[in-house]
């Protein structure tokens, strides 16, 4: 599986199942799309993110017309019935909408789509996935992963400042002081610390690139 990152903005997801791993599902993707989670009863009403819920129990025969209505970007299969999860799965693909079995691990369909475990630090996003085989594996390794990237988000949006504010550089001056402020460890503290502005060591750090590398253009 090659991972790949998609704009949910705009589309509708269509999750089908009302559990614990439904609620989840609607969460995640509830922060861009349209969700819409039919099932014929919820755990928890107040877990779905503010998805749309409906209640109803489809059948098989039912499916074509929830696609039609929804027409969905990505239809999630998360009921507790095999049975009907295939028959999701088959719909959804009939009509060219990316599909998501909750209930499958490994070996899955070519085209098939895995929910990995994600760590947001605006606009940074790492994904973790093992292809579905170890939910709890991704879980742990997210969880391990998380503390390393605070203040990535500043440093993306610093950087892309600095790419900018440096464009006059020759591009090799420009690519070095951006890497060697992205690997000094006082930009991060300053960037970890609570309401920090952009620290005076960035300004010393691409002084001494650009005086040891030459700054004309």
């Amino acid at each position: 599986m090659i991972p790949l990152l998609h704009d949910f903005t705009g589309q509708t997801v269509l999750v089908f199942g009302g559990g614990a791993v439904g609620a989840r599902k609607a969460r995640r993707f509830a922060r861009e799309a349209r969700v819409v989670v039919v099932s014929p009863e919820f755990d928890d009403a107040e877990e779905f993110g503010g998805a749309q819920l409906v209640r109803a129990s489809p059948r098989s025969a039912d499916l074509p017309a929830w696609l039609d209505r929804a027409t969905p970007a990505l239809v999630v299969a998360a009921t507790d019935d095999a049975e009907l999860n295939a028959a999701i799965e088959r719909e959804a693909r009939e009509r060219g909408a990316l599909v998501n079995r909750a209930d499958e691990h490994g070996g899955r369909e070519p085209g098939s789509v895995v929910v990995p475990a994600t760590v947001r630090e605006e606009p940074v996003v790492v994904a973790v996935s093992t292809g579905g085989t170890s939910p709890a594996l991704s879980k742990h390794l997210r969880e391990r992963i998380e503390p390393e990237l605070e203040g990535a988000g500043a440093m993306a949006e610093l950087t892309a400042e600095l790419r900018e504010e440096l464009r006059p550089l020759a591009p090799a001056v420009r690519r070095e002081a951006i890497r060697s402020v992205i690997e000094t460890p006082a930009v991060w503290k300053d960037l970890r610390s609570a309401g920090a502005k952009r620290p005076q060591v960035v300004a010393d750090v691409i002084e001494r690139v650009v005086d040891r590398e030459g700054g004309s253009p």
